[in-house]
């Protein structure tokens, strides 16, 4: 089986890559720019561009599945409208590219941010509807929401897609790092004064890439499925970081409205520095939404399975001190 994966040299991209060639598949992996999560691994490498629909029919060309991950979480400073042209307008492009080039089947990895947040505790799972048809939501919600679309629009012209919906992804692999595997190591070097307080579903990247290489081969067409973890606190992570590297790590837990008065500050730094802050608004809403999901339909349909939150924490530091990212 030949694989093309989007956003390959992204965090889960490089699971998923890796998940693929353990499965014996041929990866054809497309990188817009960094590829060095790619290094050393026997892949085909195709430079392209979600926005640029005539890179994706030739990348698309003659394969059997595609793996569509790239997306964008935040615009860039001086990026104005970013998260959304290669969340909506690039997912387009890549269901335009798979009919245009026979691609056997589409795999689309949403988010559960896709979906709406749940009131009153209430389990979210693939029933749920999409976060911007219940009100108000972020930027990056509605432009998820509208990507799903955008596959749903290409099933009723005939695409065999599927779509994957994760909820925080952590884990080995992170080479950039992450959003979730910089507050990781803010954690462990002790950045931060305090932790917020609140709390959301954790998944390991790789027990992701599982299941959607599962997708790929057993899924049911037209099929969505959550694909969570574990409802973890921060100050639940901060302890595993402990228990796992014996530092010292923050303890005290900050309110929400301490949280949502700092952001502010974080969002500015990360313009001047053109990086993603370490939190922002949006995330200390989720932390206070604590959302919980169910992968019930994925364990009963796909085999999928999370594994403890110990074990990600434990493999995520043994594979940041290898990478140098500890010192």
């Amino acid at each position: 089986m030949i694989a093309v994966v989007t956003g390959a040299a992204g965090h889960l991209g490089a699971a998923l890559v890796r998940e693929l060639l353990g499965r014996g598949q041929h990866v054809r992996a497309l990188v817009f720019r960094d590829t060095r999560a790619l290094d050393e691994l026997d892949i085909d490498l195709v430079r392209g561009d979600i926005l640029d629909r005539s890179s994706l029919r030739r990348a698309f060309a003659g394969v059997d599945v595609v793996h569509h991950l790239a997306a964008q979480i935040t615009s860039p400073a001086g990026g104005a409208g970013r998260v959304r042209d290669v969340n909506v307008l690039g997912t387009r492009n890549v269901v335009a590219a798979c009919l245009d080039s026979g691609v056997g089947r589409l795999v689309h990895v949403g988010s559960a941010h896709a979906l709406a947040r749940s009131p009153g505790g209430q389990v979210i799972d693939e029933a749920t509807l999409l976060a911007d048809e219940v009100g108000t939501c972020s930027e990056y919600e509605e432009t998820k929401a509208g990507a799903d679309r955008e596959v749903i629009a290409g099933m009723a012209r005939g695409l065999d897609a599927l779509i994957g919906l994760p909820t925080a992804v952590y884990g080995p692999y992170d080479f950039k790092p992450s959003p979730f595997g910089s507050a990781l190591l803010a954690i462990y070097h002790r950045r931060l004064p305090a932790l917020v307080a609140g709390a959301y579903d954790w998944v390991d990247s790789r027990d992701v890439a599982a299941g959607l290489a599962s997708m790929a081969e057993v899924g049911q067409s037209g099929g969505r499925y959550v694909l969570s973890g574990h409802h973890l606190s921060v100050a639940d992570l901060a302890r595993l970081v402990r228990d796992v590297t014996g530092r010292r790590v923050p303890t005290r837990e900050c309110p929400a409205w301490m949280g949502l008065a700092a952001a502010p500050v974080f969002e500015a730094c990360g313009r001047l520095t053109g990086r993603r802050p370490l939190f922002d608004r949006e995330a200390v809403r989720i932390l206070q939404s604590a959302c919980r999901y169910s992968s019930a339909k994925a364990e009963r349909e796909l085999g999928y399975r999370a594994r403890p939150p110990r074990e990600t924490v434990r493999d995520t530091f043994a594979w940041f001190e290898a990478a140098g990212c500890l010192g």
